[in-house]
């Protein structure tokens, strides 16, 4: 199987499934892209046993034969207008490109999303930096009628974000998403990644039209990341699928300003969910734009955070350097990308540095959990759990959970 067919057949999945479809992403798992898409364009036949397998993934306790017999309906209308090459000629005529997991450039923090991972990413952009490390990368969303207060919160603590040295990520929308991308745009260095966009349409659309500037400088100078090909119109569930992506990317998710129904809820819960820290920016009790960060905060789903050094806290300490060298104090964000590594993760093998991503810094959580984050059975968490405590990077807390420590 070559490099080119895999291209091409995630392409041309990436149009005939809609984000998340389970169903779909579990045929890729069993049976991988390019076979996935013979059988879904009814080009072969399905396997008995591969249909099995493909129901295995969805119900490991059995049953639900049928489901992919259902999904082969589903896509048929679609199959006629499937044109993977000319979606992967539009992209790279925009200066862009098809990014997918078997690419050794593949975020490893989507690979936490499990069945829901993507089934590639199309980037507008230059990738030549790649994509930055997930404890570099701080999500920063809320409200699209923002407050002048939300704005000027968003805004000092993305640029107080970048200035540390993060991406920030959010969703290109009007309000507190076009605020953080803007205040990094404002905050970057010339050689750092400042902002990452994740759009609920094709790459090739500015979308909202009112952003358009906004979001052309994110694609010169940071990235504009979709899973729906080029033409794809934005919908109200690609928008709510979408906010998994922007959470699993970022190291913490931070609501500035969100109302008590909000699609900035939807990301903090998808981080939460993946074990990620969830910041939340406090407002004025009578303010209906801060009603869903009180929210957070008063459920316990969230830290409050106030100013760029604390969430920055959330994300994890960086290793100590002399101030003036690359990361230290007095650096720029983009002197060095080595310099802002944390000590934490030299010398540990594959696993462990899963399980230490997977940690969290302040409250804790189980070990299945974290079997489920990191990607790790039981077993092998519960042996990881053993090598990071003895080198002072994890730490038991009460109910036999488990949070990140520092040495």
């Amino acid at each position: 199987m070559s490099t080119d067919d895999v291209l091409v057949a995630r392409a041309a999945l990436s149009r005939l499934f809609e984000p998340s479809d389970t169903v779909g992403l579990a045929l890729v798992a069993a049976a991988g892209p390019v076979q996935a898409l013979q059988i879904a364009t009814g080009a072969v036949g399905t396997p008995p046993d591969l249909a099995a397998e493909t129901a295995r993934f969805l119900f490991p306790g059995g049953g639900q034969g049928s489901v992919l017999a259902e999904g082969l309906k589903r896509w048929a209308p679609r199959v006629a207008d499937l044109a993977p090459d000319r979606d992967l000629d539009a992209i790279r005529r925009l200066g862009g490109e098809l990014l997918v997991p078997e690419d050794p450039r593949w975020p490893e923090s989507l690979r936490h999303l499990q069945l829901e991972m993507p089934l590639c990413l199309w980037v507008r952009g230059d990738l030549e930096r790649g994509l930055p490390e997930l404890d570099r990368t701080v999500a920063v969303v809320g409200s699209r009628d923002a407050t002048g207060y939300g704005l000027s919160i968003a805004g000092d603590i993305a640029a107080g974000l970048v200035n540390r040295g993060y991406t920030v990520v959010s969703g290109g929308a009007y309000g507190i998403d076009a605020q953080a991308h803007r205040a990094a745009l404002g905050s970057a260095s010339t050689d750092a990644t400042p902002t990452l966009a994740v759009m609920a349409c094709g790459a090739d659309r500015f979308y909202p039209a009112g952003n358009e500037d906004l979001l052309r400088a994110v694609a010169e100078r940071g990235l504009l990341l979709s899973e729906v090909p080029p033409g794809s119109a934005p919908t109200r569930w690609r928008f709510l699928q979408r906010n998994r992506i922007i959470a699993a990317l970022s190291a913490v998710t931070v609501v500035v300003e969100a109302r008590w129904r909000s699609g900035a809820l939807n990301t903090a819960h998808h981080a939460a969910g993946l074990g990620r820290e969830v910041g939340a920016v406090p407002g004025s009790v009578y303010s209906a734009n801060s009603a869903g960060c009180h929210r957070l905060l008063r459920d316990g789903s969230a830290v409050c955070v106030t100013d760029a050094q604390e969430v920055a806290e959330l994300a994890g300490p960086l290793r100590d350097v002399p101030p003036g060298e690359p990361g230290g104090p007095g650096s720029r964000a983009g002197d060095s990308r080595a310099g802002v590594r944390r000590a934490d993760h030299d010398g540990l093998p594959v696993e462990d540095l899963l399980l230490l991503d997977a940690l969290p810094v302040r409250s804790g959580t189980t070990i299945e959990k974290l079997a489920t984050v990191a990607g790790l059975s039981l077993q092998g968490v519960r042996a990881g759990l053993a090598r990071l405590e003895l080198e002072g990077l994890a730490v038991r807390t009460e109910g036999d959970q488990w949070r990140r420590g520092r040495r």
